[in-house]
């Protein structure tokens, strides 16, 4: 990651901040972006070259212009980290539908519309990465998360997608699924009528130093992992027994090799 420039959505706390510190540590220039100014200031301290890029990662109508400032900070971007999101605790049963409406808009669509506004340019330049924090429970149905497992599944399925088309244009795509790290997600995760639970799971707490886990993912991304489970104890053998095989993967890209794309373009 020397003097490449790493883009981090929701890089204030948790598995961001873990991520900004550890690229920054191996000689990445770090844009953080969340909602938290001050938050963000106190990490960009931490690290090396940082530059602080809040935005609302819903406000998809501000993305072209923040990719564009992000950009041009150093002439290019070379990993796109999507962080950010938003997890769930409650009952499928007793969820109000503006909190599916929400998750899903912040754990899949937010990331989704980043990724695309940024994509036409790493194409263009032929190389970089892209990587997308999902979660075990985005590879397994967990109870009191379907808004969550929803989302993050679909997080996995627009990855391992766009990995496939990526792969004649140089720019890989990493899946990432942690299990329980040591952060404040069960806190702020959204009860049944969108409010924050506010206090923590004995899972969460007894889960992953962040600082660890983004060495592990970040190890992983370098190795050329596609999929990238980072996780102990029955959430790693839940990730490991849902994990696609890297043949599979190779067999999808093969199709686009094979001029896939442009065959269904003639048909239409």
């Amino acid at each position: 990651m020397n003097e490449q420039t790493t883009w981090i959505t929701g890089a204030s706390s948790g598995i961001g901040e873990a991520l900004a510190r550890e690229s920054s540590k191996r000689g990445a220039r770090v844009i953080l972006s969340g909602r938290n100014v001050a938050e963000l200031e106190r990490v960009a301290a931490a690290c090396g070259e940082a530059l602080v890029l809040p935005f609302e990662t819903t406000d998809y109508a501000a993305l072209p212009d923040l990719v564009a400032q992000a950009w041009a900070w150093q002439g290019g971007i070379d990993v796109l980290i999507n962080n950010a999101g938003i997890s769930q605790r409650s009952l499928a049963e007793e969820t109000g539908f503006e909190v599916y409406e929400r998750i899903v808009a912040v754990d899949l669509l937010a990331p989704i519309a980043l990724t695309q506004a940024l994509l036409p340019r790493m194409i263009a330049r032929k190389s970089g990465r892209l990587a997308f924090i999902s979660s075990v429970a985005g590879k397994v149905g967990v109870p009191m998360r379907t808004a969550y497992s929803a989302a993050k599944f679909g997080l996995l399925g627009y990855a391992d997608a766009l990995r496939a088309e990526l792969s004649v244009h140089g720019i890989q795509v990493h899946g990432i699924a942690p299990g329980s790290i040591r952060t404040n997600v069960s806190r702020n995760a959204l009860t049944a009528d969108g409010s924050a639970r506010g206090f923590s799971d004995p899972a969460i707490d007894n889960g992953i130093a962040p600082d660890a886990a983004a060495a592990e993912m970040l190890d992983a991304m370098a190795a050329g992992q596609r999929e990238i489970v980072v996780a102990q104890g029955v959430e790693k053998q839940m990730g490991e027994l849902t994990r696609t095989p890297d043949a599979l993967f190779d067999q999808v890209a093969a199709l686009m090799a094979r001029g896939y794309a442009a065959q269904l373009k003639a048909e239409h």
